[in-house]
């Protein structure tokens, strides 16, 4: 059996269970109150007989000790006034006895003179007393009442009304008929809710039985907590469903309190929304890069479809951050190997040149050449670059060569001072790397004459860096960092500061660090942007590379 078949059997049950408890409940309350009714009926009988002046005067005449005359009392006034009651109320018997329990007045003219067939003793002690009892006329309910003397001292006889059990409980049938239409109909209305119940049932859990919904919570739990990337489900009606803890962290989201919630009243990334947007709107799959204040994740955005239905989407968050991290790595070690192939290119050359001089027969000549090699070595000359550190120069040489192409005169600050020796090359490259490039298309956007100027200074273990380019300058310094747009955003915005993700990753390689990367300006006069970085732990201070090396010469100053 289906489960919302089972809840509709259970729900019909527990209607009939409650149905049948209440109609028990409202018959005994009929019954009860058609009891109440027959017993309150018969005790006003039964009163308003014995506070009649003429019967309390007739009894009254009977009291005490004596016989009587069977034939005078079946034609006596209490005989007629007593069956005349009964006549007209309906009651089974209207009785009248005296002070000894001795009928004066009974519907049997031969029972009169005889003693009640039931208790009076109660009733001659001034008690009203209502019982249902059997008697000569059979079972009935019947009210006693005391008849006073007629100058209200002294009980002198009673009353008794009473009515027949069949006569007190003729409205029994239509009683139990109506509480059992009621019934039906409840039973009906129980049936129909059932139904919508189950086809409600039905339609929210898709057909899909308890055990499978237990399933599928275990499989939700374990794909949402156990993958690594970030997963969150969006409901036709624009309201998060499912935000996994990693899609919390990189939105920098509460995850139990992001579910629940539209999407409007959530802070997401510009692009994060218009994507959703994109996708609620029917497109059925779309993906981009989505860059964050420090990472960098791929976006793909599904639409969920089941039988027909439209249940939303599903945001996938890919964290690239690390494999973008590499990358800029590895671009760095790209330019510094471009630097050192051309390099190796000009010593072939310089090699060549010697080789055809000593062909020649210049041996002298040839000697001062190689001796101007070694003294200059395969770097290029400081004075070409402006720093001896070997790493630094090879790197800007590299960039220098890059820029030149591109029509940009890449150049050293004054202040320039490096004393100390690169120690981590890869961030040094990555955070260098990055700024020269930025500034460097930003000087490409300008009008001539283009530049970027760099300026490098260590303390101890830090390394401080400005980089300022001739370009047009940014407008919002801190957007650079926080927003940095995609590349299909570049278009449209018309900037070129903070383009990519070059800018927050540097960031984040320089906060990784305990640094900082920051705008010194946003552009002024003569000049356009300049961005300042502060690198600790990426030098080693020059006292450290100086000294001499165990397991080699003493002189190699470091430059090794």
């Amino acid at each position: 059996m289906r489960f919302a078949t089972r809840v509709l059997a259970m729900q019909l049950a527990a209607a009939v269970v409650v149905v049948a408890v209440c109609a028990l409940a409202f018959g005994a309350v009929g019954v009860r109150q058609l009891r109440a009714e027959t017993e309150s009926t018969a005790l006003g009988i039964a009163r308003t007989a014995a506070s009649d002046p003429q019967v309390r005067a007739e009894v009254a005449a009977y009291a005490g000790p004596g016989g009587y005359d069977t034939a005078a009392l079946a034609d006596g006034p209490l005989q007629q006034y007593a069956l005349a009651v009964a006549e007209r109320t309906g009651a089974l018997f209207v009785v009248i006895a005296d002070d000894d329990g001795i009928r004066l007045a009974h519907p049997e003219d031969a029972r009169l003179g005889q003693r009640v067939s039931t208790g009076y003793e109660a009733v001659l002690a001034g008690h009203e007393v209502v019982e249902w009892e059997s008697g000569t006329l059979g079972s009935s309910v019947r009210a006693k009442v005391p008849v006073p003397g007629p100058d209200g001292d002294g009980i002198v006889g009673e009353v008794s009304v009473g009515f027949a059990t069949d006569r007190a409980f003729a409205d029994a049938p239509a009683l139990a008929g109506a509480v059992a239409a009621i019934a039906l109909v409840a039973l009906a209305l129980a049936l129909l809710v059932a139904l919508v119940i189950r086809r409600r049932l039905e339609r929210l859990t898709r057909g899909v039985q308890p055990d499978e919904l237990a399933a599928l919570l275990q499989s939700r739990a374990a794909v949402l907590e156990g993958v690594h990337d970030g997963v969150i489900a969006v409901s036709a009606d624009r309201v998060v469903r499912a935000c996994n803890p990693a899609a919390a962290e990189a939105l920098s989201l509460d995850g139990h309190e992001a579910t629940g919630r539209p999407i409007d009243d959530l802070d997401l990334p510009p692009r994060l929304r218009r994507t959703l947007d994109a996708a609620l709107a029917g497109e059925s799959t779309v993906h981009g890069e989505l860059v964050l204040t420090d990472r960098v994740v791929f976006l793909e955005v599904h639409g969920v479809r089941h039988d027909g239905d439209d249940l939303g989407v599903v945001a996938v968050l890919r964290d690239r951050t690390d494999v973008v991290a590499l990358a800029e790595r590895l671009d760095a070690v790209r330019a510094a190997t471009n630097a050192m192939r051309a390099q190796r290119h000009e010593f072939a050359n310089r090699m060549h040149v010697a080789s055809g001089m000593l062909a020649a027969g210049r041996v002298e000549e040839t000697r001062a050449l190689l001796a101007e090699f070694a003294d200059r070595g395969a770097l290029p000359e400081e004075g070409q670059v402006g720093v001896a550190e070997p790493f630094l120069r090879s790197f800007l040489a590299a960039k220098a060569v890059e820029a030149g192409e591109r029509g940009v005169d890449l150049r050293l600050g004054d202040d320039t001072l490096v004393l100390g020796t690169v120690h981590e090359p890869e961030d040094a490259a990555a955070v260098l790397g990055n700024l020269i490039d930025n500034a460097v298309t930003a000087a490409v956007a300008a009008g001539a004459p283009r530049w970027v100027e760099v300026t490098l200074l260590d303390d101890g273990d830090q390394l401080a860096l400005t980089v300022a380019d001739s370009g047009r300058g940014v407008d919002a310094p801190e957007s650079v960092f926080e927003r940095a747009r995609a590349r299909e955003d570049e278009a449209e915005a018309g900037e070129v500061h903070g383009r990519g993700i070059g800018l927050p990753l540097a960031r984040r390689f320089s906060r990784r660090r305990g640094g900082e990367l920051w705008v010194v300006s946003p552009g002024g006069e003569g000049h356009g942007a300049v961005f300042g970085a502060r690198l600790p732990g990426v030098m080693l201070p020059a006292a450290i590379a100086t000294e001499p090396d165990r397991t080699g010469s003493e002189d190699d100053g470091g430059q090794r």
